[in-house]
C-alpha cells in the first residue's frame, strides 16, 4: 500500500462530533513524547500533516485525517503526561475511553512504544485494557534508530517478557523509526490487508 492523499478533516473534543463515516479508522495513541505525530506523518509522506511539537501533551484532541478517500487515520491524545491538571487527564482519558469502546467502525489500533527505554507500567497497562476490551491492536516500537540495535533487541525482549506474564502470545508487533523510514511498509501493508477483510465483513 502507498498512500496517495491525505488530508487533515477535523478535531474532535467527544465521541459524539467524530465524523460520520463508514470507512474503517486506524487510531495511533501512545505515551507523550513517543514519537506520533513523527510516526504518522512518515507514513503518509506529508512532514506537515500532524503537528510535531517538542512539548509533551500536544495532541488534546480528536483528530481525523482522511487517507486516499479509503480510511481513516486518527491521532488520539497521548497518556502519561505527568504535567497535565487531574482536570485534564481525567478529561482526555474519558475522550479516549468512550472512543475505543463505542466508535463501531474502528478496524484497529496502533499502540506505540518508546523503544529507547525499559517497560513502562502505563504502557503494559494500556495494551492489558485493548486486550480486555476486546479491541485489535498492533505495537508499534518507536524511535529505534535513537540507539544501537543490541538495545533495541534487549529493550524488545524485557516489553515482551513483561506483556506475556498477562497475555499467552504478543501481539503483532513492528519496530519503527521516523526518520529512517523503518517498518512503514509493514505498517501500511497491515493497513491494507485489514481494510480487504473488514470490506470482506472479516473483522
Amino acid at each position: 500500500m502507498l498512500i496517495k492523499d491525505a488530508k487533515f478533516v477535523k478535531s474532535s473534543d467527544s465521541l459524539s462530533v467524530c465524523p460520520e463515516t463508514n470507512l474503517p479508522e486506524f487510531a495511533f495513541i501512545g505515551r507523550s513524547n513517543v514519537g506520533k505525530s513523527s510516526l504518522i506523518n512518515m507514513l503518509a509522506g506529508n512532514k506537515k500533516l500532524a503537528k510535531t511539537s517538542s512539548t509533551p501533551g500536544k495532541t488534546q484532541l480528536i483528530n481525523h485525517f482522511i487517507i486516499d478517500d479509503e480510511w481513516y487515520l486518527v491521532d488520539l491524545p497521548g497518556y502519561g503526561y505527568a504535567k497535565a491538571s487531574k482536570t485534564s487527564r481525567e478529561k482526555w482519558e474519558k475522550m479516549i475511553h468512550n472512543y475505543l469502546s463505542k466508535r463501531e467502525n474502528l478496524a484497529c489500533v496502533f499502540l506505540l512504544i518508546d523503544i529507547r527505554i525499559k517497560p513502562q507500567q502505563n504502557d503494559l497497562d494500556f495494551a492489558n485494557m485493548l486486550g480486555e476490551m476486546g479491541i485489535p491492536f498492533v505495537i508499534l516500537y518507536t524511535k529505534s534508530d535513537k540507539i544501537n540495535q543490541k538495545t533495541v533487541s534487549d529493550n524488545k525482549s524485557l516489553f515482551e517478557n513483561a506483556m506475556l506474564e498477562s497475555w499467552e502470545a504478543m501481539p503483532t508487533n513492528i519496530t519503527t523509526s521516523a526518520l529512517k523510514k523503518t517498518g512503514k511498509e509493514k505498517v501500511l501493508n497491515l493497513i491494507g490487508e485489514t481494510i480487504e477483510k473488514w470490506e470482506k465483513n472479516e473483522v
